[in-house]
């Protein structure tokens, strides 16, 4: 069975790897030193893919974890731990946990492999926090510098009050490694990295991620579509369609290949494919939908037909741009050139349901 050249919805790896060449070639010379690096675009551009490729191919150590899913600081802490356990042979780091001053306990699954690192309820975060950090400076080393990713870092602000301060005062004492932050909410982000007021401000190299040039993205289909038929009009409609959008390239042009190889479709495939997924995905829209209240219902309506909200008669100016931040924020809406809406789907099914 041929396997489908597109993928979606996960981190991707070789070969389904859409080539960004100049970030590529950017993020490898900055990790060469030890400048930290923050790297902002909207959800689903692929920044943990991008960072991914970069780490396999220096072929330095790393570790990543993503912010949304910490629920404390003492969690935060014991990821920092079980993924060095993970990453480290044990004999390297067993004399450092010696001198912290409250040993965590760790346990392993002997079926599955997984580990679990827990502290005791009354252990002071700060602690916890301050040893678990000290240890990656501890286990890295000049042949092998550590590379710490810490994927939707906006989430700091959330868990717990001064906690970005502590971070960052423990951050900046380190040397030996790189940090790489990533984040999806782009006005949270350059507010903690571009405001004097913040902890981090101009803490590291700041780079925002835009979408795939299109004549990358091009090449990439063309090699990947089945050659049944003059592609190239094909090509053009998938990145009309979705203006080049990362995932949902990837999204419908996979649609696309399944209509082509399976159903041997190539007139309208492209309108056949659209359809397919929007069918599939009618009960999830249909549930955003119902999750949203009346004004940002109206907005996206507005932005689902192409116009402005902003200069819509039927709210005010400021009612409008507090929904559009709030959109923004819950990932409906991105802000590129003007605001659009993120889903190209979502926004086809609105124009039909509406």
């Amino acid at each position: 069975m041929i396997m489908n050249p597109f993928r979606f919805g996960t981190i991707v790896d070789e070969p389904f790897f859409t080539d960004r060449v100049e970030e590529l070639a950017t993020l490898k010379m900055h990790l060469d030193s030890e400048i930290h690096i923050v790297l902002i675009s909207p959800r689903r551009y692929g920044k943990s893919s991008l960072v991914r490729k970069v780490v396999s191919e220096i072929d330095r150590p790393s570790i990543t974890i993503n912010m949304q899913q910490v629920l404390s600081v003492q969690d935060f802490a014991g990821q920092i731990l079980k993924q060095i356990f993970m990453l480290y042979p044990i004999e390297k780091y067993r004399h450092f946990l010696s001198h912290f001053r409250f040993v965590p306990t760790i346990s392993t699954n002997a079926l599955t492999g997984s580990m679990d690192v827990a502290f005791q309820p009354s252990v002071k975060a700060e602690v916890v926090l301050e040893d678990a950090m000290h240890l990656l400076e501890k286990v890295t080393t000049p042949k092998a510098r550590l590379i710490v990713v810490l994927d939707e870092f906006q989430e700091v602000l959330s868990l717990k009050v001064g906690f970005d301060k502590q971070l960052r005062a423990i951050m900046q004492q380190q040397q030996g490694l790189n940090y790489v932050l990533l984040g999806s909410e782009e006005s949270m982000m350059t507010d903690i990295f571009e405001k004097k007021k913040s902890p981090f401000y101009h803490f590291g190299l700041l780079m925002h991620l835009h979408r795939i040039p299109e004549s990358e993205f091009r090449q990439y289909i063309l090699e990947r579509l089945p050659h049944t038929t003059d592609t190239e009009p094909i090509v053009e409609q998938i990145l009309s369609y979705t203006g080049c959008h990362p995932y949902y390239t990837q999204q419908l042009s996979s649609q696309v290949w399944e209509q082509m190889e399976y159903l041997h479709v190539t007139d309208g495939v492209v309108e056949q494919a659209i359809g397919q997924l929007i069918q599939e995905h009618d009960l999830d829209f249909e549930r955003l939908w119902n999750g949203l209240n009346r004004t940002d219902r109206k907005v996206l309506t507005v932005l689902a037909v192409g116009q402005n909200p902003m200069q819509s008669r039927d709210m005010s100016a400021s009612t409008t741009f507090s929904s559009l931040k709030r959109l923004q924020k819950a990932g409906f809406v991105i802000r590129e050139n003007g605001y659009t809406m993120e889903d190209p789907f979502f926004r086809q099914w609105l124009r039909e349901k509406r």
